[in-house]
């Protein structure tokens, strides 16, 4: 494999979703970078309410492609990230998190006094109001990223079976946010193209015209 660092726009132009991959293993340390990665992408409130499951074992992707119907993903990726969101962690102690952002100048004690309160404070109103798992499920999908490699974000799974996968069954406080299998491409993905700025973005109002199926 040639090593090529990208650009973030041109990792976002080229990405493509990849079905099939060649069963080439990922370097151990290619994979932690790609983990360390994942794991810097924000989360609200600095929570860090996600965990990663990395599934590397034929009994775990064949597990996961029972869990996804069958699809090829799990079966040909040598790694498979599954996105695991955690509703109920707000509750937990977060003084780790707390240190280490003081100790980096982030954050001042009184800074943390505040920030500690108002966190909780809207974690409690999304359980009041039934978000928790939205918003844990939003923070673990916001961190699956690539460095490089092919991906393909996957659809399609039963929650229950994932979960019973890999080892979390029963568990109703945590949440399975979002299946990703990683690998090296074993085919190549054309890209399809996109709509115009102008048909797709607009500027203080939504001024898109009513489809005609959709008009009196």
């Amino acid at each position: 494999m040639t090593n090529r660092t990208l650009s973030v726009a041109d990792a976002i132009r080229t990405r493509r979703t990849v079905r099939h991959y060649r069963p080439d293993p990922i370097p151990e340390a290619v994979l932690s970078a790609l983990l360390e990665l994942a794991l810097e992408a924000p989360t609200s409130w600095n929570l860090q309410d996600r965990s990663i499951v990395v599934v590397t074992g034929d009994e775990g992707r064949a597990g996961l492609a029972w869990a996804t119907g069958g699809q090829p993903q799990p079966q040909e990726a040598p790694v498979v990230l599954v996105f695991v969101a955690e509703p109920q962690s707000w509750r937990d102690d977060h003084s780790d998190i707390y240190d280490q952002a003081r100790r980096a100048g982030a954050w001042s004690d009184d800074f943390i006094t505040m920030f500690s309160a108002a966190s909780t404070a809207f974690q409690e109103d999304l359980g009041q109001r039934g978000l928790l798992r939205e918003y844990a499920v939003k923070d673990a999908m916001i961190a699956a990223t690539e460095m490089g490699l092919a991906t393909s974000p996957m659809n399609g799974w039963d929650e229950d079976k994932v979960k019973k996968v890999i080892g979390i069954d029963g568990r109703d406080d945590l949440a399975i946010a979002l299946l990703v299998s990683v690998g090296y491409p074993a085919e190549e993905r054309l890209h399809p193209g996109r709509r115009t700025l102008e048909h797709t973005v607009f500027y203080e109002r939504h001024t898109a015209q009513h489809s005609a199926a959709h008009q009196e």
